[in-house]
């Protein structure tokens, strides 16, 4: 355990690193502490998205704790997909890839009832074609999503998204334009990763985790045209709002899936 002697009304002190040391009037169980530390680094850009963080006892010793109070803050922020370790290389700032969006974003699956081998099964990453991008103003279930003013500047985006060729879902998205100021046509589609990873790369904004609602609906003339199917068709609807630090909604995404041959499939486990 490193001690630390604070001197009344003296601010803590911040280490080359950028890390502040921990208040002892700080409330709230001491790995709590260290975790909203380790998140307002990250969160401010220090370390960037894939790089890698000081070592544990760099750390402890920067915030004033132990290497096992620290490790709890640390599993945590893994849990939460801020942080990744990598055995025998270091605790790295998770980045969005192919394999992150597949494991936490994208659920669609070709139908398979229950296959004995599901977790050994390669999923398939969906080919991504942009069909639509245009800016409007943010109408009330835009603004109540994204938690801005009705009319305020957005950014629509319409997607395609095929596995094995086969159109199987409508993506509409909306952003705000101030939040993502420079979003231009050109690089969205010409983008070397995911959709997520270009919100990381080229604006400071990670998304963590999505709420999701789902709903049936009918396939109207827009997704009839977009998925080769016929008006009216039942379809599954899935509203998204992606989230990044402090639940802040950054993303607000409509999925219409075609059902017909494939599943929206979730992963339940013990929390």
């Amino acid at each position: 355990m490193v001690w630390l002697d604070y001197t009344a009304g003296v601010a803590p002190r911040t280490s080359s690193h950028g890390l502040q040391q921990l208040a002892p009037s700080a409330s709230g169980p001491l790995f709590r502490q260290a975790k909203r530390e380790l998140q307002r680094v990250v969160e401010s850009g220090r370390y960037g998205p894939g790089e890698t963080l000081p070592s544990e006892t760099v750390i402890a010793t920067a915030l004033g704790v132990s290497i096992g109070t620290l490790r709890k803050a640390v599993d945590e922020l893994v849990h939460e997909h801020v942080l990744v370790r990598r055995q025998g290389k270091g605790t790295f700032v998770a980045l969005h890839n192919d394999a992150r969006f597949l494991f936490q974003f994208f659920h669609v699956e070709p139908r398979d009832e229950f296959p004995v081998a599901d977790d050994l099964r390669e999923r398939e990453y969906p080919q991504v074609e942009c069909v639509g991008f245009a800016r409007g103003r943010a109408d009330e279930a835009e603004a109540a999503a994204l938690r801005i003013r009705p009319g305020d500047p957005v950014v629509r985006i319409a997607n395609r998204l095929s596995l094995a060729g086969r159109p199987v879902v409508h993506d509409r998205l909306v952003v705000a334009a101030q939040t993502f100021r420079g979003l231009s046509e050109k690089r969205f589609r010409e983008r070397p990763s995911t959709i997520y990873n270009l919100y990381q790369t080229d604006h400071g904004i990670t998304v963590l985790r999505a709420r999701e609602r789902a709903r049936a609906r009918s396939a109207d003339r827009e997704t009839a045209r977009i998925l080769g199917v016929a008006v009216g068709l039942p379809v599954l609807e899935v509203h998204r709002v992606a989230l990044t630090f402090g639940d802040k909604p950054v993303e607000y995404r409509i999925s219409t899936i075609n059902t017909a041959s494939h599943d929206y499939v979730s992963l339940l486990a013990k929390g």
